[in-house]
């Protein structure tokens, strides 16, 4: 059985996970857990851990470790601290050693899409036994390759044997956004219902709120919504690069948002289009600038 399903003592803390609820992956007492559990504990604990910055930490802690799963999380953490050669060197080993482990399938299939290795990352992820997690790391690598066709074929067959698991709702609402049109309102009733609860909040929910909230043309509740969430996190790149979109549909200045993104990431997606774009532009232009 899947550690993290719906019959499983994990369900709780594997929520928070996907809830983008990282503090409270790490805080979260386990103290009553059975033995058989404590590795995946340890596996959800560690890419929190990951995913709040400590990859460096998260490298010490797994050294020396010779279990795939630790294996798997610590190349996962190499590969955030830029070790790129080395994390896809202990990805690729456990692929051929290991492929059968749940937690090599999924954090090998992330590290692998990560490194534009898509296909491997699919064959990688195609051996999971009803894991969610694969599905749901399925489902994104089908909507980066813009295959949104694949995308719905794999939450329709899901949502046959998961039902209203929460990573199926949010696969859903993920090619929601996607696909457009009726499907914007389905993802942001996803979005709302854990943006607004007590116990769901996480600054991710509330950007992906924004977002279906600006498609769906409500550009007044999506500043609303993205100011809330850089008052709780100031340094999220996510939510700096889409108030610069949003205000640069409504006409407003992006001089500021587009330093403050600089400094919160500078390789992020939106800066690398606008180099490129620019550089795109500036090429054309020369082509007709005034001979002398």
């Amino acid at each position: 059985m899947d550690p993290y399903s719906a019959e499983g003592e994990l369900i709780n803390i594997h929520t928070h996970f996907y809830q983008s609820q990282y503090q409270e992956v790490i805080d979260f007492d386990t103290s009553s857990f059975s033995a058989e559990n404590e590795l995946p504990v340890r596996v959800l604990k560690l890419r929190a851990r990951i995913a709040l910055g400590q990859a460096e930490d998260v490298v010490a802690d797994v050294a020396g470790e010779a279990v795939p799963d630790l294996e798997a999380v610590g190349a996962l953490a190499e590969y955030t601290l830029g070790k790129t050669d080395a994390a896809l060197t202990t990805i690729e080993k456990l692929a051929s050693s290991a492929a059968d482990n749940v937690t090599v399938q999924v954090v090998g299939g992330t590290v692998l899409q990560a490194a534009g290795k898509s296909e491997e990352a699919l064959a990688l992820l195609s051996q999971h036994q009803g894991s969610l997690d694969a599905v749901a790391l399925i489902v994104q690598i089908h909507l980066q390759q813009n295959r949104s066709d694949l995308a719905v074929k794999e939450v329709t067959a899901a949502r046959r044997w998961a039902q209203d698991s929460l990573l199926v709702n949010l696969a859903e609402a993920w090619v929601g956004v996607r696909v457009g049109g009726e499907k914007y309102q389905q993802a942001f009733y996803v979005y709302e219902e854990l943006a607004q609860g007590s116990s769901t909040f996480s600054v991710p929910s509330l950007i992906a709120q924004a977002v279906c909230e600006i498609h769906l043309g409500r550009l007044e509740e999506a500043q609303s919504a993205l100011q809330q969430a850089i008052e709780k996190d100031p340094k999220n790149a996510e939510g700096i690069a889409n108030l610069l979109v949003l205000n640069s549909i409504s006409g407003n200045s992006t001089d500021e948002l587009l330093e403050s993104l600089k400094q919160a990431n500078p390789n992020h997606q939106l800066l690398l289009d606008l180099e490129e774009k620019s550089s795109l532009f500036d090429k054309a232009a020369a082509k007709y600038s005034a001979k002398a």
